[in-house]
């Protein structure tokens, strides 16, 4: 039994919006796109059994493998075209899109190959495909090729390995049992983690920083906990640039007044603080780049920040700050109100989607490229960040893509449209028999990765 911390579990079309947790998981355990994840956060074959990059890698092509829909016709390369082309269309709202336009065509070139080209070279390309909304659903009937087929249920179905032609053994004819079957139950992390404590599941996953406080509380053996080395951004996000936090400066002024290390250890020990947007130079032309504030000891920092706010005419100065539910997110709460209140600014705890100043952003990076970050963290940014950013999306060249990148990065710095607080914080609850389990960048683990193979 595998416990996913969020709603039921449902079939997700991400071109109608980002799914959560449990419905991820259910869609990556019943579809496949062209190419999925291992257990270890690496890109292996989906629906395609190879593929080779050609004209400078501007053309992916992928040969299909024999696969079958949930109703046993056979999947064909024109409907992975349609279905890749609805996925990434201008309409969709797949969460994957805008960082999929590099894309100029998807064509069938055999009745088992495909080939996917390009405007301009994308060398993450293959790990975006690996993502659970690229995974491709066929809508009558519903259903994907594998690796599980939905045996029963709706609220917490049972799914049942599905016969795989091109991985199966000749020589020996084993059907799947019971142990095989995995009951997948979509619910919220206090039930999970006293589920998983009593015994009565194999697997939580889907924790995230507003729950961890609940594992402490549990009992839970410490074997059993396990934490990714998750890659993505963690921190502030500037939604409403009026008032107090229309002026760059003023916004520098709350950056700089955060105490990192006690906000963050209220919630874990050893969660590593940071004050950069990007946690490595990744495919920018330049390192990270660093508010100049970074530079200051910490208590002139506080007096900057202080000073600043007490020049503002308007009084009581009040910030609303949007963040999850969960006493995680509590106590994150607490420290960055001592930080503000410290600097004469009045914080208001307010939910994820109601009128806010500042938006908590929690996201695991989907691939390895500083587009992303900078992207995701301009919810509201300046026009020059903006700009900088699209010139790196139509970059010709890696080169020049690389500059463009690093122009973005130094834009959006100054800008102080983002506050970095850490990286994400994504844990699991693992039974010890789940010995194929694996720590990961992508905090991503397929239920057809989660026990050794017999031998």
């Amino acid at each position: 039994m595998v416990s996913a911390i969020g709603a039921t579990p449902m079939l997700a079309d991400a071109r109608r919006g980002e799914p959560d947790i449990s419905s991820r998981i259910l869609t990556d355990a019943v579809a496949q796109g062209l190419v999925r994840f291992d257990a270890s956060g690496q890109v292996e074959s989906g629906l395609a059994e190879r593929w080779t990059v050609i004209d400078d890698g501007m053309s992916y092509i992928f040969r299909l493998r024999d696969l079958e829909w949930t109703d046993g016709a056979p999947v064909t390369a024109e409907q992975v075209v349609t279905l890749l082309k609805r996925q990434i269309a201008p309409q969709s709202r797949n969460p994957l899109a805008p960082f999929l336009t590099a894309i100029d065509d998807i064509v069938v070139m055999t009745p088992q190959v495909i080939e996917i080209r390009l405007q301009r070279p994308r060398p993450d390309l293959l790990k975006l495909f690996a993502q659970p909304e690229m995974a491709l659903l066929r809508i009558r009937p519903p259903g994907g090729s594998g690796p599980f087929r939905i045996l029963r249920g709706r609220r917490a179905p049972l799914l049942q390995p599905a016969p795989d032609p091109d991985r199966a053994d000749p020589d020996e004819d084993r059907k799947p049992a019971p142990e095989d079957d995995v009951l997948l139950i979509g619910e919220r992390a206090a039930r999970a983690i006293a589920r998983f404590a009593h015994h009565d599941s194999d697997l939580v996953t889907g924790g995230s920083f507003a729950d961890w406080p609940l594992i402490a509380a549990s009992g839970t053996a410490a074997a059993n906990v396990r934490v990714d080395p998750a890659a993505g951004i963690f921190g502030l996000a500037v939604i409403d640039r009026s008032g107090f936090l229309g002026d760059p400066a003023n916004r520098t002024a709350v950056a700089q007044a955060l105490d990192r290390t006690a906000i963050l250890g209220a919630v874990s020990a050893g969660w590593a603080p940071t004050e950069q947007l990007l946690p490595e130079q990744l495919d920018s032309a330049a390192p990270p780049t660093s508010p100049a504030w970074t530079q200051l000891a910490a208590g002139d920092r506080i007096a900057g920040a202080r000073a600043r706010v007490a020049s503002w005419a308007v009084k009581p100065l009040t910030l609303r700050i949007a963040l999850p539910h969960g006493p995680g997110a509590t106590l994150l709460f607490g420290q960055i109100a001592a930080s503000l209140i410290g600097i004469g600014i009045a914080p208001e705890r307010v939910g994820m989607d109601a009128p806010a100043d500042l938006r908590l952003i929690d996201r695991v990076a989907p691939y390895d490229s500083a587009r992303w970050y900078l992207a995701t963290a301009c919810v509201v940014c300046s026009d020059a960040a903006q700009q900088a950013l699209e010139a790196a999306r139509q970059a010709p060249t890696p080169g020049e893509r690389a500059q463009r990148i690093a122009a973005a990065d130094i834009a959006l710095t100054e800008d102080a449209a983002f506050i970095p607080l850490a990286r994400p914080l994504r844990w699991s609850l693992v039974a010890l028999r789940l010995g194929a389990w694996q720590p990961n960048v992508r905090a991503w683990h397929p239920l057809n990765r989660l026990r050794t193979a017999p031998n």
